[in-house]
């Protein structure tokens, strides 16, 4: 039977960036797929990471910044960029005034233990 998913689930983190997750662990039990609405404030950034899933990124507004090894992709809104499980990146808002909008897309789905942070 189709879930109806009325409401996406707020998944709290640190730096004050805005996760609410439609669908994936949290939100529907679904670990194949995860599907997130996010907002990174102005000057946000996380650590490092070498996720065990592919990870799409779809910009609506502002811009995101993909650290790689080879340098840097900055996308901007109606850009994609996907990243592949294994892969070391790391995310971050390089504005100091305009937060960035975007959606990502996680398979398997986003699970702590599956990111692959830095200490």
């Amino acid at each position: 039977m189709p879930q109806h998913i009325t409401s996406p689930t707020r998944i709290p983190v640190p730096g004050g960036k805005l996760i609410e997750e439609h669908v994936g662990n949290v939100r529907t039990g679904t670990a194949a797929l995860s599907v997130a609405h996010m907002v990174a404030p102005a000057g946000w950034d996380e650590p490092a990471q070498t996720p065990a899933f592919d990870e799409v990124t779809i910009v609506v507004r502002g811009t995101m910044r993909v650290e790689h090894e080879g340098g840097h992709l900055d996308v901007g809104p109606g850009e994609t960029v996907l990243c592949e499980a294994g892969e070391r990146v790391r995310y971050l808002n390089p504005s100091e005034a305009d937060e960035c909008e975007y959606w990502a897309v996680c398979t398997p789905a986003f699970a702590p233990d599956l990111a692959g942070r830095d200490d």
